[in-house]
């Protein structure tokens, strides 16, 4: 079939290809693999709209998609949506699209349809997918805005799901690169969640990243489409690296996704005694890669992909030296002592640190060493005068 659009332009203009596809996303009964396969039967998408009843039934429809699409419904969906999409300045990516990631193509059920707000020419960039649980330790976000922020500063664009924890802070480290990210979403691209996330989804368009969906403009966060995005973060991806999640957290989907596409799985060892560390440490165990610095991943990558990413990067400013898990021994001895009482898996708060250095140092010494390493970036002050070492 042949492509309709480059995947850059907003979907103002109706296209009757695209439509196709699109009137049969929002058909109900209809999975992903169904709608491709059905689509590979005719000559052109657009050809969708003038088929008999017997014809659409014999593509394998069931008879309330293939009514839906007969009686002109389906149709009518199809335009109102594309009006909604045109009025949120977004466009949409069909499976015969050009711009349509080559990635996504390989997965076993890829998304006919995405909707995407932002650049849509990420999607077949370089990428790894950071993904973990949605109530990280200190230590977990501080690793994953680490990583994403080294390896985004090398070109590799960070993908994740916005959800609340390991992924904001992915998707935060990568726009502390000055680099774009894409969040891919369980809700319609119009529906922020979770909302106190808004700001984030701001900064992430204002970077030139991008949102990505493969459901309706609206929808609403049920349930049922977290774990089916998951394949697609994956599938973007040419592996997934997982910081911290539990036994039964979302993201055993997200790394059981990328085994099953044979990308490459990578994981961030933790703690034994945290209950967050179970599936990294599962993970390696089961053979994935053991990742502490952006090297570990860097080294993993095709040979051809780091040769693009590198030629990027000549072209471009030298990024900034990776941060290490080892601590600075540049450090004036006053500032040493007090990073040394910090943890990265659990803060402190003023009170207890004040309470272990009492016969070492001032009060005053404390707390301007504590302002000198959050200044220099090794130490991080969260709510309540609470304090933990950065990684």
């Amino acid at each position: 079939m042949q492509a309709t659009v480059n995947g850059t332009a907003p979907a103002a203009q109706l296209d009757e290809d695209r439509l196709a596809w699109l009137a049969l996303a929002l058909a109900p009964g209809l999975g992903p693999r169904r709608i491709v396969d059905a689509m590979r039967e005719l000559a052109t998408p657009s050809e969708l709209f003038s088929l008999t009843l017997t014809s659409l039934e014999g593509l394998k429809f069931p008879a309330e998609a293939a009514q839906f699409v007969f009686d002109g419904r389906a149709r009518s969906a199809a335009e109102q949506e594309w009006g909604r999409i045109a009025a949120q300045d977004a466009t949409i990516l069909t499976f015969s699209c050009h711009g349509y990631p080559e990635r996504l193509r390989e997965i076993y059920d890829p998304p006919p349809v995405l909707w995407v707000r932002g650049a849509s020419s990420l999607l077949g960039r370089p990428a790894i997918a950071i993904v973990g649980t949605r109530h990280p330790t200190p230590y977990g976000t501080g690793v994953a805005e680490m990583l994403a922020r080294d390896l985004s500063a090398r070109g590799m664009l960070v993908i994740s799901g916005m959800a609340r924890g390991i992924d904001s802070w992915a998707h935060k480290g990568a726009l502390a690169a000055r680099m774009p990210t894409l969040a891919v979403w369980g809700t319609g691209i119009d529906v922020v969640y979770p909302k106190e996330n808004k700001k984030l989804a701001e900064e992430i368009l204002a970077a030139g990243g991008a949102m990505v969906s493969e459901v309706p403009m609206g929808t609403f966060p049920a349930p049922q489409n977290f774990p089916r995005r998951n394949r697609i973060i994956s599938g973007l991806s040419l592996g997934v690296l997982v910081v911290e999640a539990g036994e039964n957290s979302g993201t055993r989907v997200t790394a059981r996704c990328a085994a099953d596409q044979d990308r490459d799985l990578y994981a961030v060892p933790g703690n034994v005694t945290n209950k967050n560390s179970w599936t990294p440490n599962t993970l390696i165990k089961q053979g994935a890669k053991l990742v502490a610095t952006w090297e570990d991943v860097w080294e993993d990558l095709p040979s051809q992909v780091r040769m693009e990413l590198e030629s990027q990067a000549a072209s471009a400013s030298k990024p900034a030296p990776a941060a290490s898990l080892l601590p600075d021994p540049m450090l004036r001895p006053q500032e040493a002592m007090v990073l040394e009482v910090l943890r990265s898996d659990e803060s402190l708060q003023i009170d207890e640190i004040l309470e272990t250095m009492e016969t070492q140092l001032t009060s005053s010494e404390v707390f301007t060493a504590l302002f000198e390493l959050e200044l220099a970036g090794r130490v991080r002050q969260l709510p309540g005068k609470n304090y933990v070492r950065t990684v």
